[in-house]
């Protein structure tokens, strides 16, 4: 019996020393899938907007996952007929507290009137993301 109460604590012991980690709380989750874009109202304090490009956003799913990270996948069309990048400074988000956000570092390369779905991260947050635009 001491022996087997030996065993039940010393596994004990092992859980409070190396609990644990569940790679699933780093796992993305679908938060939304925009089909139709909402009109939201948040004040734009600091007048933060997207640099001008020849992208539209065609359509994007967001993500996140336990940490608050937050991501989307964005459909984006290059309207132009010549070659152009894509960066972080022509997207901004909007966050679920009004926040006005720009993705992380990132750069796609687009021919002439190509559409590519890209992958984005926009940090963490408490917040989740509601919507994505760019400006052209």
């Amino acid at each position: 019996m001491k022996n087997s109460l030996n065993k039940y604590l010393f596994v004990i012991a092992l859980c409070v020393a190396f609990p644990a980690t569940s790679e699933e709380s780093e796992a993305l989750t679908v938060d939304q899938v925009a089909l139709n874009r909402a009109d939201l109202a948040f004040p734009n304090v600091d007048n933060i907007k997207p640099d001008m490009s020849d992208f539209g956003i065609q359509s994007y799913v967001l993500m996140s996952n336990d940490l608050g990270e937050r991501w989307a996948v964005l459909t984006i069309k290059n309207e132009a007929s010549g070659r152009r990048t894509l960066n972080q400074e022509h997207l901004l988000a909007i966050l679920a507290n009004g926040d006005h956000i720009f993705p992380k570092a990132f750069y796609q390369t687009f021919n002439g009137n190509e559409t590519i779905s890209v992958t984005i991260a926009f940090g963490k947050s408490k917040f989740p993301v509601l919507a994505i635009y760019s400006r052209t």
